[in-house]
């Protein structure tokens, strides 16, 4: 079985790399920085299968197709596609300019739609295909200061209901997982306010995305909407 995940140089891009390893998969592992996705490579568990680093800026519409065909050609196919890769803003709308919410709306909104396109015609192919998006709790609610952020990923959890739809006469499982706050880079600077101790951890997404994966039955639509009710982040 092969995976890609992007965003899987760090926070739950990263944890979500490893439990998959642990699972014995193959995996293509996206993200900017090659020299963070190196020490992923060299972390990952002895069970996983063949891993590959593919360094991407999927803000840029020329890595869509690449990512996707580097992957097969180096893995030999997909069955699972996680999208984790997320960019955020924090400050006022009214301070936010045009180039930033480009910036955002293509890594959070655009990429994971242009990938599901990419990788549709090899997820086809595979017994087990699943779409796993990672959106967050702000993609249902609305928090001050986080407009771009906020809006970017209502567009990716309409788009998710919409593909999950679309495929679902081909069998291609796909979930939605649209967690609270969770300890990572991204958090901390959009609110450093929040007690780390209140956080989800990545490793507890990780831990969703192997039941998704390894879960039997014959539901194709999943929608995860995963909160706690313990301090500012959660409310």
């Amino acid at each position: 079985m092969v995976a890609l995940v992007t965003g899987a140089s760090r926070g739950i891009g990263k944890a979500i790399a490893l439990e998959l390893a642990s699972l014995g998969y193959d995996l293509a592992l996206v993200g900017r920085d090659q020299s963070a996705l190196t020490e992923v490579l060299a972390a990952l568990p002895q069970a996983c299968g063949k891993a590959v680093a593919i360094p991407a800026d999927l803000s840029s519409e020329d890595s869509y197709p690449s990512v996707i065909s580097e992957a097969v050609a180096q893995l030999g196919g997909l069955d699972v596609l996680v999208n984790c890769a997320g960019l955020s803003q924090a400050g006022s709308f009214t301070e936010v300019t045009p180039g930033q919410w480009d910036s955002i709306f293509a890594v959070n909104a655009k990429a994971p739609f242009f990938l599901c396109k990419e990788a549709l015609t090899y997820l086809k192919a595979s017994p087990k295909a699943t779409v796993i998006n990672i959106c967050s709790v702000v993609g249902f609610k609305g928090y001050v200061n986080q407009s771009v952020y906020s809006s970017s990923k209502h567009a990716l959890a309409g788009f998710t209901k919409v593909f999950a739809k679309e495929v679902q006469p081909f069998g291609i499982r796909v979930h939605l997982i649209s967690p609270g706050g969770v300890a990572t880079e991204m958090v901390t600077k959009m609110r450093p306010d929040i007690n780390p101790d209140e956080l989800i951890q990545p490793s507890e997404i990780a831990e969703l995305v192997r039941f998704l994966v390894t879960r039997e039955g014959n539901g194709t639509i999943d929608h995860l909407y995963i909160r706690r009710y313990s301090g500012l982040a959660f409310d």
